[in-house]
């Protein structure tokens, strides 16, 4: 048996922020990963996604140059050749987590753990036993038992590609679904997106029409309300079955992006019985304790707001509560802000509209403004903006930003920190525009 101070199971974005946090003031930790260091986001999420998107986003300038009068002709992107300048980048975040790793001091054990005891850890048949143990083991893409669901693929399967497909059924309106319909439309698919409601049903309504409408415009086909169909082969090409909203053409590929799974099972929780929701996921309090002392849980495998900086946060506030001078220390889960890499993107912070109504009644007015950037109106397919402020109260306290439209995704950490600082949207009014951009939309809705 060898003994630690922290154990962290899972070496993605909030066991790695925890771990090194923890070595930082002066823990032993013990880090078990069997996979590739970084978890979902550096290896199948957040990172290869962003690097396509951009790809995808050059293409799209390709077109509005060429618009603009620059005698330039699009063509195919060169799949292998991107992907492997995306994996070398990937490989280089691998070596600098190595390295951090060694010179924190923090014991790598390329091994998935398994819990004996609240204390305990097996490691291949070796015991690790520590005071605390945080599990962030992540989840995985939901795969459904139906006959068909293994003739498609999922999103770990979409970063295998070496090639783009001339036509694609994207089945889920979520931020999955939205953003690799997107990227898929813009490298030359023709996409097909199918939701079984509403695109991305937790946003502001506004922005999720006004989503589906630009996709739309763009020449994807959104349907929704579309249940969620079966797959069949024949021959070359797949088909749905059980489509509400009509006959579906055949498809070359079908794309699954119905949510994630928490990875709670094969880790020992039926040794230590932690509380678990419907779902799977690790109950936690807001200061990321499981109902078994001595064992916390953070990142996706908890199902509180599944977002990389959510679980980096997370795990660092946890260090610092188990093993610094704060013993307070614990995530503030409120107005945290959060993008869609679509195309063009949108973003959020605090509330909708409906859940302020919800909340405040009729102290709440809404603000908003509906324009076409200047860097759309000067090529042939211009793209509208929606801009979005709600506020609540005598002194109009800003609780939500909303944001649709290019640049979206950069212009909004700025204002999550007003929004976090509780401002009023007379402070907004009181800053002094900066023309011409989009972001000055905000600043001057009357």
């Amino acid at each position: 048996m060898r003994t630690f101070d922290y154990i962290v199971l899972g070496a993605g974005s909030g066991g790695l922020a925890s771990a090194f946090r923890a070595a930082r003031h002066g823990a032993r930790v013990a880090l078990l990963e069997p996979g590739s260091l970084g978890g979902t986001c550096v290896n199948l999420g957040c990172v290869p996604k962003k690097a396509m998107w951009y790809a995808a986003q050059a293409a799209e300038d390709v077109q509005r140059a060429r618009e603009f009068g620059f005698d330039i002709a699009p063509g195919a992107l060169d799949w292998c050749h991107f992907v492997a300048r995306r994996q070398a980048y990937i490989e280089r975040i691998h070596a600098v987590y190595r390295d951090r790793i060694r010179e924190a001091g923090i014991e790598l054990i390329a091994t998935r753990g398994h819990l004996r005891a609240a204390d305990r850890v097996d490691a291949q048949g070796e015991t690790l036993c520590a005071p605390h143990v945080l599990i962030a083991t992540g989840g995985r893409p939901r795969r459904l038992a139906t006959p068909g669901f293994a003739s498609g693929m999922v999103s770990d399967d979409f970063f295998a590609l070496r090639e783009c497909p001339h036509s694609v059924a994207v089945i889920g309106g979520g931020y999955v679904g939205c953003e690799l319909a997107g990227v898929l439309h813009a490298l030359g698919a023709h996409v097909d997106l199918y939701a079984r409601s509403v695109l991305l049903s937790h946003f502001d309504h506004e922005l999720s029409d006004a989503l589906a409408d630009s996709m739309r415009a763009q020449g994807i086909g959104v349907h929704l309300h579309a249940g969620i169909p079966d797959v069949r082969r024949e021959g070359g090409a797949l088909h749905l079955d059980q489509i509400e909203s009509g006959e579906a053409a055949p498809y070359e590929q079908v794309l699954w992006a119905l949510g994630r799974v928490p990875n709670s099972d094969d880790i020992g929780l039926g040794t230590v019985p932690l509380a678990l929701d419907a779902e799977g996921h690790i109950c936690t309090d807001g200061q990321q304790n499981t109902s078994v002392p001595g064992v916390y849980a953070v990142g996706d495998v908890t199902g509180r707001m599944a977002l990389t900086p959510v679980a980096v946060a997370a795990g660092r506030r946890l260090s610092d509560r188990l093993f610094g001078a704060d013993p307070e220390a614990h995530l503030d889960y409120r107005n945290i802000p959060s993008v869609v890499f679509a195309h063009p993107p949108l973003g959020a912070v605090g509330d909708t509209e409906q859940q302020a109504r919800s909340r405040y009644g009729d102290a709440v007015r809404v603000y908003r403004s509906r324009f076409t950037p200047m860097v759309s109106a000067l090529s042939d397919h211009p793209q509208r903006s929606l801009m979005k402020l709600v506020c609540v109260g005598e002194e109009e306290r800003v609780v939500g930003v909303h944001l649709f439209g290019p640049g979206s995704d950069e212009m909004l950490q700025g204002f999550a920190v007003a929004v976090k600082m509780g401002a009023r949207k007379a402070d907004l009014d009181a800053t002094v525009a900066i023309h011409p951009t989009s972001a000055e939309e905000l600043v001057l809705l009357g």
